[in-house]
């Protein structure tokens, strides 16, 4: 069954809905009337005398050229291929799905001038599981994701490339195959399908979903963390958290405090503890992760707001009557909101790779052998697992360094400031998932830490996530080839399994 799409008033959540699970959408029926409305406008325009951007007139720098009325498809078709100019890897194909989806919602809000058999098109091969192959480099995030957007366009006129059921063909093939027929563009439809930020936003999107679910794991294995290093929870204490004020913070201690409830571990040192502080990583963990939650929910909103925009550009003012050139398809908003989003991750990372060292370090880590290994000397146990974490959490604060800085005069000078949304977006996958083998390798430790405490019980919902994790990582009890579980680890993290597992309501959505 498709989802039925509101323009302007889509929620995050269903888009994500969507995008996990492979739906088709298509518009709400009730938009059609000013979709064609706008249409009719830009074709009224492409006939007449005056010069109207995109419409009858050449591109960019090319703006001054006049284009005549017999010229308009060549124009709009000419626009398409000579933008496939994207390199680099096929972004993967959900992500594409979801960059369709992005369109479809922008031309929906009837500003754009397409005709109702463009919308219908991208509809169709939503439903038809039509996927075009989009090269992941290639856009600066103004003037649109041009190259990206225009790879999916080609298809749409029967150029270009896209996979359709488990083969990569020619556009044209692909449509065929489907039962689907290329449609020809008419004034100014080349344009608002290359014009428009949804390449950035949905990576972006793809991101920050990533980053919800790695927040939700952090609190899950610093729970873990802290039981194994015997930590105080006295730091979680909701009057402390309350004080300060910040949603997140108080949000995730609450979580913690949730998932530690009852543990014999905690209880057996609650009194008489020498330590009077553990380390930050310990002490401050709900300040540092519940920070980054906040970030990532100020992020969600402004790619909320971005996802049912029209950036296209000229824009179709029908009430108006008008065709009104602007930017919207800068993407400035799309490229901060990346930039946040790359700064949580970042530091969900780095304080998780310390608690990993935390407790790999036998002089820190309150009585645990060395290297989490029954027999260390013989067996360097989780000593190198440990260094993963650091080069990952290296590599990921390199990663972080704002791409919204950046800027780089184009197409000769025309587009003289650009945002980098698309790489500052596209980053974020990279990003997400060096955190998630951090956090499995965590919880590898975790659990570990945790086993060493015996006849001492963690927590209910604890013990349930370690039931979880060995289910597909056993524990470690002499040196073996670590790789598959490190994967096996980061794969549970990044599917949300352990943070389900726990089956306690961490409540971060509803901040």
């Amino acid at each position: 069954m498709s989802a039925v799409l509101q323009p302007g008033a889509v929620r995050l959540a269903e888009l994500e809905a969507i995008w996990r699970g492979g739906l088709p959408a298509r518009l709400d029926p009730s938009v059609k009337p000013q979709v064609e409305a706008a249409c009719d406008l830009v074709r009224r325009a492409a006939e007449g005398e005056a010069a109207v951007y995109g419409v009858n007139t050449g591109f960019g720098k090319l703006a001054s050229v006049k284009i005549p009325p017999e010229q308009t498809e060549a124009l709009q078709r000419n626009l398409i291929l000579s933008h496939c100019c994207g390199v680099g890897q096929p972004l993967d194909a959900p992500t594409v799905r979801l960059m369709m989806v992005l369109k479809l919602m922008s031309l929906g809000r009837g500003a754009s001038g397409v005709a109702w058999g463009t919308v219908r098109l991208i509809e169709d091969m939503l439903e038809a599981d039509v996927v075009p192959v989009v090269p992941d480099q290639g856009s600066v995030g103004a003037s649109g994701d041009l190259a990206p957007l225009a790879h999916l366009a080609a298809v749409m006129i029967g150029e270009g490339e896209a996979w359709f059921d488990g083969a990569r063909l020619s556009g044209a093939e692909a449509l065929e195959r489907a039962g689907l027929r290329p449609i020809v563009l008419g004034p100014k439809e080349g344009l608002a399908l290359i014009n428009g930020t949804q390449f950035s936003t949905a990576c972006a999107l793809v991101g920050l979903w990533g980053a919800w679910r790695n927040a939700a794991g952090c609190i899950v294995t610093a729970g873990l963390s802290t039981d194994a290093i015997m930590g105080s929870t006295a730091p979680l204490v909701e009057a402390i958290h309350t004080l300060r004020g910040h949603p997140g913070q108080i949000a995730a201690a609450r979580a913690q405090r949730d998932l530690m409830a009852g543990s014999e571990i905690r209880e057996s040192h609650r009194e008489g503890d020498s330590r009077v502080q553990d380390p930050y990583c310990i002490r401050c963990q709900a300040q540092v992760s519940g920070a980054a939650i906040d970030l990532l929910r100020r992020a969600g909103e402004v790619l909320e707001i971005e996802a049912n925009a029209v950036t296209d550009n000229p824009l179709v003012l029908v009430e108006e009557g008008r065709i009104v050139s602007g930017g919207n398809f800068h993407a400035e908003p799309v490229g901060f909101a990346a930039d946040q989003i790359a700064m949580a991750i970042a530091e969900l990372g780095a304080i998780a790779q310390r608690r990993v060292a935390l407790m790999v370090d036998p002089s820190l880590s309150f009585d645990l052998p060395p290297f989490l290994t029954p027999e260390p000397g013989l067996n360097s146990g989780l000593m190198i697992a440990e260094v993963t974490t650091a080069a990952l959490m290296s590599e990921n604060k390199h990663l972080a360094n704002p791409c919204t800085t950046d800027s780089t005069p184009t197409s000769a000078n025309q587009e003289d400031h650009v945002s980098m949304a698309a790489h500052a977006a596209r980053r974020l996958m990279r990003m997400n998932a060096n955190l998630n083998t951090i956090l499995g390798v965590e919880a590898i430790c975790g659990a570990q830490g945790i086993g060493f405490r015996a006849p001492l019980k963690t927590s209910v919902p604890l013990q349930k996530v370690i039931d979880r994790l060995r289910q597909a990582v056993p524990a470690l009890e002499a040196d073996r080839y670590l790789a598959p579980d490190l994967q096996a680890a980061a794969d549970l993290i990044a599917g949300g399994d352990l943070v389900r597992a726990a089956d306690v309501d961490l409540q971060l959505e509803a901040l």
